[in-house]
């Protein structure tokens, strides 16, 4: 019996399935890919699903239904198109690969898994990706005290970032306990709930008064960013490391002309496209780094994951996440 590709597709606003179709065949300079894992994202295709964007943003633009999602896919090299080596047949190998039975992507494209690092753990890299892009825009030096709004997956990571950098403090600021519960059990990080607590009040503690000379903004709420500058030391660096869910009113004179605040976006695609003697971290470069960083034991991701189901639970999984989001983290989806 002739094998078929599955597929997760947003069929409409809040809306997931899954269909079929036919195996697709690599073209030249492609490699066709048999999924082993994938990683939902929580954030930005959540986001795509619900539609909770203003309607003439940029998120609408690729947010038409129907569609198929996903951009972080783990799996094994089975075919490959002209030009391009029958030696890769067997790889174990990191895309951008959509949730899907099977992928295929441009060999050029293709982050080698190394074979110490679990697929569980591997398919974390996209979203390593994205937050080393944003610590290294954000320069984190040894000793600067660093706030970060949310602890979802991109802000636990760049607590870990964080760390390994030199930060002290590192502030996590959530209103889940649970979550907060995940951070690495290091004194140098410190979890805050925001519905407990003074948020000011205890990094001014942890600062000597002095506040923080970064703050991350990874909660992707637009409405709480003017808040988060309450923390931040005059001439700090406020980082959008978020895709914030549409517009903030903004007070530029007091939230940034005034205090000399520096406001850094880090979108993924700010990574350079190739590797320079000024800045050598492409994307292929620290997906590379986020692999030995795992390998090597510096950063561990397996505790993040809160979720791990067969593929064929995608559309429950996606509306227990509309529902409540809170108590997920890693949202894994197996297609072995």
């Amino acid at each position: 019996m002739k094998e078929e590709n599955v597929f997760v597709v947003f069929a409409k606003q809040n809306t997931v399935t899954l269909e079929s179709g036919p195996v697709p065949q690599p073209k030249e300079g492609e490699v066709l890919i048999r999924t082993r894992k994938t990683l939902i994202s929580t954030g930005t295709e959540l986001t795509r699903l619900s539609g909770e964007f203003p309607k003439d943003s940029v998120w609408a633009g690729y947010s038409v239904y129907p569609t198929r999602s996903g951009y972080d896919n783990i799996g094994v090299i089975i075919g490959v198109g002209k030009s391009v080596s029958k030696e890769l047949v067997g790889k174990r190998v990191g895309t951008y690969g959509e949730h899907a039975r099977f992928v295929v992507s441009r060999a050029d494209e293709l982050r080698f898994v190394r074979d110490d690092v679990s697929d569980d753990e591997a398919v974390f890299y996209t979203i390593a990706e994205i937050v080393l892009n944003g610590v290294r825009r954000a320069n984190v030096r040894l000793g600067d005290a660093v706030v970060i709004y949310g602890a979802g997956l991109l802000g636990q990571l760049a607590a870990r970032f964080c760390r390994l950098c030199g930060a002290m403090p590192v502030m996590v600021v959530d209103v889940s306990d649970e979550r907060l519960g995940l951070l690495p059990k290091d004194k140098a990080i410190v979890g805050v709930n925001s519905g407990e607590c003074d948020v000011q009040k205890v990094v001014s503690e942890h600062t000597k008064g002095r506040m923080a000379g970064i703050v991350f903004e990874v909660t992707g709420n637009p409405t709480l960013i003017p808040s988060e500058f309450k923390v931040l030391a005059r001439q700090g660096r406020f980082i959008v490391l978020s895709s914030p869910r549409g517009p903030t009113v903004f007070d530029f004179h007091d939230l940034c002309n005034s205090p000399s605040y520096t406001i850094i976006g880090t979108h993924n695609s700010s990574h350079p496209a190739f590797e320079s003697p000024e800045n050598p971290w492409t994307k292929l470069r620290d997906d590379e780094f986020f692999f030995d960083l795992v390998a090597d034991g510096e950063v561990d991701v397996g505790g993040l994951i809160s979720h791990l189901e067969p593929y064929t639970k995608a559309p429950e999984l996606y509306q227990m996440l509309l529902k409540d989001r809170t108590k997920a983290m890693g949202v894994i989806l197996d297609w072995t």
